[in-house]
């Protein structure tokens, strides 16, 4: 079992990190926004705190860039900011089903929809199902002799460890180490690999794809071609059924139908699938699965709940928990590079940081009191600035922050001096005053995604 693998992922699957396939996973920073949040998340503040601030800093997808901050009320968001975004195909549909829109890593996308918004949502994947656009997801085509030896040696992962109809949870680093994205890539033939990077993220990794590429090799950015939407929860396999396409396929295996790719990946930490087609189709398959969604008793889910719930589950979203600034040994994401490979983008720095004691890590903060962290609050160690201890840890920061919808406390993901570990208790500076939290190995809730 590669090194900090999760007991319960096997060995050659991506974690649910995107999949609303970002790898993902799942998509910015520029993806931060602040928003009401929808009925229901003001139930679990304390008194003093205002409900919006629960829905505050919901990142929805996992790209990389700087903070988009629109007003709550999306009617108030200038025009000319709404009309520079890229928009889903199916924008008139979530308009028409009442979303509330937002920038995430360039586009236009759902934060929530009316009648019930994001504690709704949420609840609705973790115990029916809920339906996802995330089509701002890049879609790259690789193809040609060649191909997989061309990713082995960008990528992090070893690409020879899956064949064709399976898929991987991969990272691209730079020179240093650092993640400048992180992906899934889908082989579909022994010379061609489809891969989902984030939103904002696309263009470098294509840039990285392109540098050096061997003359029978073609890289191909298909970002506008391909709609990507994702079912995901319990009742996932009842809502395929019912509109005709295939489920129950192996997790990490996809199966085509006609013109429907059904990839057994998912982003939520439960049961789902995301599927694959032309943008052009993407309105008549949106329509169905709606019908079937809200006839298993779920519903169309926004960003926001996507948000939560990842969180919830501790995959890390780039442009917050990661970046170039975060290598995979401190993510904890060693069990995505392959390490045996001769090869690749950052391989000599990352070997060095594997060897050498560490210096932060990520993990999860689950809260004592009442407290809802925020990405950026500061987080001091056990001991710091009390003289007890004569080398405290220098404790940490919030790298994503909310309130659980299933726990209905406030949970974190955090990056902390290694010398914290699991089971210590440490202050969250939380407006000005201190909150304790203990520090957990998430997932904070059970991981359903091979249910």
């Amino acid at each position: 079992m590669a090194p900090d693998q999760p007991a319960d992922r096997p060995p050659d699957d991506p974690p649910d990190l995107r999949c609303d396939l970002s790898g993902g996973r799942p998509d910015g920073r520029d993806d931060v926004l602040s928003s009401e949040g929808g009925a229901g998340l003001s139930s679990g503040p304390r008194d003093d705190e205002p409900a919006d601030d629960l829905a505050s800093e919901l990142p929805g997808g996992r790209s990389a860039g700087p903070p988009v901050v629109p007003p709550a009320d999306p009617a108030q968001v200038p025009a000319a900011a709404l009309t520079s975004l890229r928009r889903s195909p199916l924008h008139a549909r979530h308009v028409a089903a009442g979303a509330k829109l937002a920038g995430f890593g360039g586009w236009e996308m759902p934060l929530e929809y009316g009648g019930g918004g994001v504690l709704a949502e949420h609840l609705a994947v973790r115990t029916a199902v809920g339906l996802f656009d995330v089509s701002h997801l890049g879609t790259v085509g690789v193809r040609g002799p060649g191909t997989r030896a061309h990713l082995d040696a960008v990528l992090s992962n070893d690409l020879g460890r899956i064949g064709p109809g399976r898929s991987q949870y991969t990272l691209c680093c730079d020179e240093a180490g650092g993640i400048v994205d992180d992906l899934l890539a889908y082989v579909l033939a022994e010379d061609e690999v489809l891969l989902i990077p984030n939103a904002a993220n696309a263009p470098a990794v294509l840039d990285r794809l392109r540098a050096d590429l061997p003359t029978a090799v073609e890289v191909t950015d298909r970002h506008a071609e391909v709609a990507v939407l994702a079912v995901q929860g319990p009742r996932s396999d009842q809502v395929l059924a019912a509109v005709g396409l295939p489920a129950g396929h192996p997790y990490g295996s996809f199966v085509v139908e006609g013109p429907v790719t059904v990839c057994r990946t998912g982003y939520t930490g439960e049961r789902g699938y995301e599927l694959l087609v032309s943008a052009a189709g993407a309105g008549e398959l949106w329509d169905s699965l709606v019908a079937a969604v809200l006839a298993a008793g779920g519903r169309r889910a926004g960003l926001g709940a996507r948000d939560t719930l990842r969180t919830e589950m501790g995959f890390p979203l780039h442009g917050a928990d990661i970046g170039p600034d975060v290598t995979p040994v401190q993510a904890r994401l060693g069990w995505a590079v392959g390490w045996a490979k001769p090869a690749f983008t950052g391989r000599d720095a990352l070997v060095a940081a594997k060897a050498a004691p560490a210096d932060r890590r990520l993990w999860g903060l689950r809260a004592v009191g009442r407290g809802i962290p925020r990405p950026g609050m500061v987080v001091s160690a056990p001991g710091a600035g009390t003289g007890e201890t004569a080398d405290p840890p220098a404790g940490g920061r919030v790298t994503s922050g909310t309130f659980s919808p299933t726990l209905r406390t406030g949970i974190a993901l955090a990056l902390l001096d290694a010398r914290i570990t699991v089971g210590q208790q440490v202050s969250v500076s939380v407006r000005g005053r201190p909150e304790l939290f203990e520090v957990v190995r998430p997932p904070f809730v059970p991981n359903r995604t091979l249910a």
